[in-house]
């Protein structure tokens, strides 16, 4: 494994239960790192669909992913991800990637060469890890586990807004498809054979259906000085 900084913080949890909001506001506060591991997963979807990969063809899928220059911008003011070079932060958010990323992240060597980056980008010092096997797979000895988690219908409402973003209100037709989508994503994460999503058993449970990402922050960083890697 590649040496890493002791004080690593990771948060694993289903789409929509309020990761990336967390975990960035936690490195922000820490000056810490920032590793969005799912941004990878997007970053080796979107060059699979570049190349034109057929996506039951795991062995095409590990060659395309193996060739592709993945990276991120680990600064939690600035995140990005990267494709040879390329900012594809807005595109890898796009319908297309949803649609296929649970595919490509299920084929165990992706999987094998993304940890591997993962851990690298956690570099030396502190790092606040998000993801859906941050706990069981990428930093299995983390010694602040969280997995955060939210009713369906708080995690569909909260997609339906990201996708609305700017409009007041969104319709109930949007938050149907969203939760339809979660439910189709919880489904393929939960059962894949490599990295399934699923909490650690030592992680600590944070259920933020009631809880806002300023509450979620302080509890965890309570976690982290409990554990002696913050002051």
């Amino acid at each position: 494994m590649t040496s890493v900084s002791p004080r690593v913080i990771a948060l694993d949890g289903p789409s929509g239960s309020g990761k990336s909001t967390v975990a960035r506001g936690l490195a922000i506060r820490l000056g810490w790192r920032y590793v969005d591991t799912g941004a990878t997963y997007r970053a080796a979807t979107l060059a699979v669909l570049r190349a034109g990969t057929d996506l039951d063809d795991d062995d095409k899928i590990a060659a395309t992913v193996a060739a592709a220059l993945i990276g991120l911008s680990t600064d939690p003011a600035a995140p990005a991800a990267l494709l040879d070079g390329e900012d594809v932060s807005l595109l890898i958010r796009g319908p297309e990637v949803t649609a296929a990323v649970s595919a490509v992240s299920a084929v165990p060597a992706v999987r094998a060469r993304l940890v591997e980056l993962q851990r690298e980008l956690a570099g030396p010092d502190g790092s606040v890890l998000e993801g859906r096997d941050i706990g069981t797979a990428v930093m299995p000895d983390a010694p602040v586990k969280v997995f955060l988690d939210a009713a369906v219908s708080v995690r569909a409402s909260r997609r339906a807004g990201d996708a609305d973003a700017g409009v007041a209100s969104h319709s109930e037709g949007l938050v149907d498809r969203v939760t339809a989508d979660l439910a189709r994503r919880d489904r393929l994460d939960s059962s894949r054979t490599a990295s399934p999503l699923l909490a650690a058993p030592d992680a600590v449970h944070v259920d933020s259906s009631a809880l806002d990402a300023a509450a979620v922050i302080e509890h965890v960083l309570a976690l982290a000085r409990a554990a002696g890697i913050v002051s």
